[in-house]
């Protein structure tokens, strides 16, 4: 199995995970003399064997991702590296949309606001750090495709 199916199939225990949890909630409480739409008891089983199955798949995929390393670095430190690429790049982006900001006045006699850092500046290091972070993303995809999960 490639890393990138182990992936899809993480994503896919953790919705089914989510929506059995729902389903027991919705059937842990009936009222007297009347059945629960689904039985708890089997649920609960189909929840321990997707848990189960999550907690082993998640140790492949964590160990696929130390032991694989590409231009020198693990999957682990792409992974960070794009993590916060991303914090920084929405920081950024955030503090370029608020200091670009033009605020209007009625009157000169009213006071003037000015933007406290270099909008274009910012805006450009938001371009590269964009950049950046979709080679690192295609990076990351690409090897997801090209290795076998531990």
């Amino acid at each position: 199995m490639k890393l990138a199916e182990a992936l899809q199939e993480r994503a896919d225990l953790n919705t089914k995970i989510s929506q059995l949890r729902s389903r027991l909630e919705n059937n842990a409480l009936v009222q007297e003399g009347e059945k629960p739409a689904e039985n708890p008891d089997e649920l609960l089983v189909e929840l321990d064997d997707a848990i189960l199955r999550l907690e082993t798949l998640m140790t492949k995929i964590n160990l696929t991702n130390c032991r694989t390393v590409s231009d020198g670095k693990s999957i682990t430190e792409l992974i960070a590296r794009k993590d916060t690429l991303r914090l920084r790049l929405e920081a950024y982006r955030n503090l370029v949309n608020v200091a670009s900001q033009n605020t209007r006045r009625a009157t000169r006699t009213e006071i003037k606001i000015l933007s406290t850092v270099d909008v274009k500046s910012l805006q450009k290091k938001s371009d590269l750090l964009a950049k950046e972070l979709r080679r690192i993303d295609n990076s990351i995809q690409e090897l997801n495709w090209q290795t076998e999960l531990l």
